[in-house]
């Protein structure tokens, strides 16, 4: 089924070669990928996920949060986390993850300084997660910045090193990008992200639900986050949308 798989990939590989640079065993990778490919549904079925999840619009949950926030580690190890990981296979859930918080900045020059809540080492935790984010994929990048967050010192190199090991990331590649003119770019985009907010934050985690917060989608989702997404969901709920229901199914 594999090969059939990817000849059929190849077959259209003429037409899309204009759009995509990747050969075609990396078309089906990421979403990504597959979506600048435009080979969203080949891959989808390559994968088993049905027509109508295709169909229906994910749910977008966007977490905004800085290292170093205990509130903020504790809504990703006890809610974020462990609902990523129960609906990962079903595609119903897209993450976005935007680590800056209570922050501020300020231009010196051709660079930003950034002023962080928790002191230093949680700028330095921002801005080696925002790398971390903007060399990988989410569904590679979270797990390692949930280690990392689990630990409590995501400032400490060693800290990505031993959370990634398993993983392939490029943690050096991570670091160098941390010290760099890039990194503080990146970070300053995650902190107009912040300060675009409407209504404006006033406290993190702060979470939006399909880009929208209020403080009822707040308290639902610091409760029972799998819940709130299930219940948002326009789609067939995925079995992992039964694990909170108080019910015993007949054997």
């Amino acid at each position: 089924m594999l090969r059939v798989f990817f000849v059929a990939l190849l077959s259209l590989s003429v037409v899309y070669s204009k759009i995509c640079n990747l050969p075609p065993r990396l078309w089906c990778t990421s979403e990504e990928t597959a979506r600048e490919c435009d080979v969203e549904k080949q891959c989808a079925t390559f994968h088993g996920i049905s027509n109508e999840v295709l169909a229906t619009p994910q749910v977008h949950v966007t977490l905004y949060f800085e290292s170093l926030c205990p509130g903020c580690r504790s809504f990703i190890k006890s809610q974020l986390f462990p609902t990523f990981q129960n609906l990962g296979s079903s595609n119903i859930l897209n993450v976005t993850l935007v680590p800056y918080g209570n922050a501020h900045e300020t231009k010196d020059g051709d660079k930003w300084v950034f002023q962080c809540q928790h002191g230093e080492n949680e700028c330095i935790g921002n801005l080696i997660e925002t790398c971390l984010l903007h060399y990988n994929d989410v569904n590679v990048a979270f797990p390692v910045l949930a280690c990392m967050e689990s630990t409590g010192t995501p400032y400490e190199p060693s800290i990505l090193k031993d959370c990634s090991s398993s993983t392939g990331i490029d943690y050096e590649q991570v670091l160098a990008c941390s010290n760099s003119s890039l990194g503080n770019t990146l970070e300053h985009e995650m902190g107009m992200k912040t300060d675009a907010l409407n209504p404006p934050h006033n406290y993190v985690p702060w979470v939006t639900l399909n880009g929208v917060h209020t403080e009822q989608i707040q308290q639902e989702a610091t409760a029972d986050l799998l819940k709130l997404v299930c219940d948002t969901y326009t789609g067939v709920k995925p079995q992992a949308c039964n694990t909170f229901m108080d019910v015993c199914y007949k054997p």
